[in-house]
């Protein structure tokens, strides 16, 4: 296998992670990590997505979405993926992910968020990022709050995830 080194130039992986582009082949593995009850409560994700449905969104990508996996220990344990907007927004662009719940803690989501972070600064120019996050979300917030991502307002009743409404925080990092 080639070694994939990361575009982060301050990256600093777990010992025996790879983060490369998600292919079709991950399907199952993907399907696996939105399907853990940890992942799923921290994104929008609903119950039950089966490895065909997450093939044909990965075959059915955009041409402006960067899709990453990581992988570690032979298995998918986080993913993310930006989409850049277009016309009057086309300097921006938004982001999801989530880390395997028997993975969480140990850098994985650092290096995800700084190969994408890398990759809108450095390779598409982007000047804004952003994303949602519930407000509940304490480790999530700590995170986006490490690589420089303020609130910038809180979205009420935002979603409705496990019986309840939820808050949700919007949040953006601006380039200088």
């Amino acid at each position: 296998m080639t070694t994939i080194l990361p575009i982060n130039p301050d990256a600093r992986w777990p010992d025996g992670l790879t983060i490369r582009a998600r292919l079709a082949s991950d399907a199952a593995g993907i399907c696996a990590l939105h399907n853990l009850p940890g992942y799923r409560y921290g994104t929008l994700r609903t119950p039950y997505h089966s490895a065909e449905e997450i093939r044909k969104g990965i075959e059915n990508q955009s041409a402006t979405t960067t899709a990453l996996v990581a992988i570690l220990d032979d298995q998918v344990v986080g993913d993310i993926g930006l989409t850049r907007h277009s016309g009057r927004r086309a300097h921006s662009g938004s982001f999801g992910m989530g880390v395997h719940d028997a993975y969480r803690g140990r850098g994985i989501g650092s290096a995800l968020l700084g190969e994408i972070v890398a990759t809108a600064d450095n390779w598409y120019n982007l000047k804004r990022l952003e994303m949602t996050v519930y407000a509940d979300n304490d480790p999530a917030l700590a995170l986006y709050s490490k690589f420089g991502f303020e609130v910038e307002g809180t979205l009420r009743n935002f979603a409705f995830r496990d019986g309840a409404f939820v808050d949700a925080l919007t949040m953006a990092r601006l380039k200088a």
